[in-house]
Order: structure tokens, then sequence, then C-alpha cells
């Protein structure tokens, strides 16, 4: 009889140690370099932020001034923030070797970026309506697809 216990309890110390090292797995194959989720979490917050704007500009009865003003703030206020994190070559994540064999072309597609935001920010302090950010607006557009065009991983 004692047997059956200990066989239970091993079978039990088994399965927990099993559940262990697969829990301890998961956590590891789900860690994210400190850089890379810095740099996509302001990517996705510039993302939220360009898309409320984008759809003022497709549906332009619905400008709100103050919203919009809001949104370009932020932007122009943010971006300076994810270029710091691109300084480790080991923190790829989405972004291509061009960002460290084409430095120059990177700092400076980071530049334009931080000029057209500050741009589209001064347009939208006095903008009354959606033709007077319209321009700066599209500038940004460029401007991020321009970057993701030779510095970001395709994804389908």
């Amino acid at each position: 009889m004692a047997q059956v216990h200990t066989n239970q309890s091993l079978k039990s110390i088994f399965g927990i140690t099993l559940m262990a090292a697969a829990l301890g797995l998961t956590a590891c194959s789900t860690a994210t370099d400190p850089d890379v989720k810095a740099r996509q979490d302001s990517m996705k917050s510039y993302g939220d932020a360009m898309g409320v704007m984008g759809d003022m500009m497709k549906a332009p009865d619905t400008f709100d001034a103050a919203v919009f003003k809001e949104q370009a703030a932020f932007l122009a206020e943010d971006a300076a923030t994810p270029w710091t994190h691109f300084e480790n070559k080991e923190a790829v994540g989405n972004a291509t070797d061009a960002v460290w064999s084409n430095a120059d072309g990177f700092r400076a597609e980071a530049e334009n970026f931080q000029k057209v935001t500050a741009e589209l920010n001064a347009a939208a302090q006095t903008a009354t309506s959606i033709d007077d950010v319209k321009p700066a607006f599209g500038e940004v557009g460029a401007s991020c697809k321009s970057c993701h065009t030779d510095f970001k991983v395709k994804t389908d």
C-alpha cells in the first residue's frame, strides 16, 4: 500500500515539475527585448494617433480641431522617442539590416519624421478645418511610409 502512495506522490511531483517547466518555457518564448518592445510600443501609439487623424481625413465633416490638435501634439512631442532604441544591433525585431548598415539614411528618416510631425503640430494648433492640416498630415504619412520601405521588414 505504501508503494502505491509513493507512486502517486512521484506522479504528482513529476506532473507539477512538468507543468512548471512548461510555464517557464512559455515565459521565455514570449519575452521580448526591451528595445524592440519600446520601439513597437511607440510605433503602435503613432499608428493609433495617425488612425484618429486619418479617419478625419477620410470624413472631413467629422473634423474635431481639439482632437486633431491633441493627436498632432502627441506625435510631435514623442517623435524622438523610438530612435534611441535602435542602438543595439542585436535587438532586431522588425527592423531590416539597413537600420545599421545605412545608419546615416536611417538617421535622416528619423530627423525628417521629427520635422514633419512638428510641422503638423504647428498647423494643427490653429486649424479650423481639415484643409488646414491636410498637406502636413500627408507629409507625416509619407515619412512613415518612406522609413518603413527601407528599414522595416515586409510582412504580409
